[in-house]
């Protein structure tokens, strides 16, 4: 049993080394998934009515048995960044494979960013995404238990709306996973400037 567990953790970090590279954000990895995300048609009536989001152009996740997911990224309020957070995850359970994947999260109001912009936030295994194709290439993706695949295909269209005053939305940028597995997202916010 304890060689198995070993194997399935060293499976985990060696598909997880070759996905998290990719989570590493550069300026133009910003501004072309944002520019995707106000362009979808899901997701693009938050930019309006939202007190803030957080961003993260690509998050690289990968596991069998045991997996992660790691990504960087910036939170917004009034069209500027304020700040810069990390994503991480860990998972265990049934799930084979590695993807990357943007994910944005809408604050409502001010008490939804002020309890993200804490220092430390984390989602529970309750908190659910839709995940969203990006045009004809892209891939309806999850993340876990913290995600709930949305529609491809044929004319049905994925919805998003605040639960306890956050929107949260994936895009697939590539890879593929199967997985059913209990998971959290954790989160790190350092304000800009610190």
């Amino acid at each position: 049993m304890k060689s198995l567990l070993f194997m399935l953790a060293v499976s985990s970090y060696l598909i997880a080394s070759l996905i998290i590279p990719t989570a590493m954000a550069s300026e133009e990895s910003y501004e072309e998934a944002l520019n995707n995300f106000k362009h979808a048609e899901e997701t693009a009536k938050f930019f309006d009515e939202s007190y803030g989001y957080a961003l993260f152009p690509t998050v690289g996740k990968g596991g069998i048995g045991i997996g992660g997911a790691y990504g960087k990224g910036k939170v917004f309020k009034d069209g500027r960044a304020v700040g810069e957070s990390s994503l991480k995850q860990l998972s265990i359970g049934l799930q084979l494979g590695g993807q990357a994947y943007s994910e944005i999260i809408f604050f409502e109001d001010e008490k939804s960013f002020k309890d993200f912009t804490s220092g430390t936030f984390e989602f529970g295994a309750q908190a659910s995404a839709v995940a969203i194709n990006m045009g004809v290439n892209a891939q309806t993706g999850t993340t876990g238990n913290s995600a709930g695949a949305g529609q491809s295909g044929g004319s049905q269209k994925a919805k998003g709306s605040y639960v306890n005053g956050m929107a949260v939305f994936t895009a697939a940028k590539g890879g593929l996973m199967y997985e059913a597995s209990l998971a959290g997202q954790a989160f790190s916010f350092e304000p800009l400037g610190k």
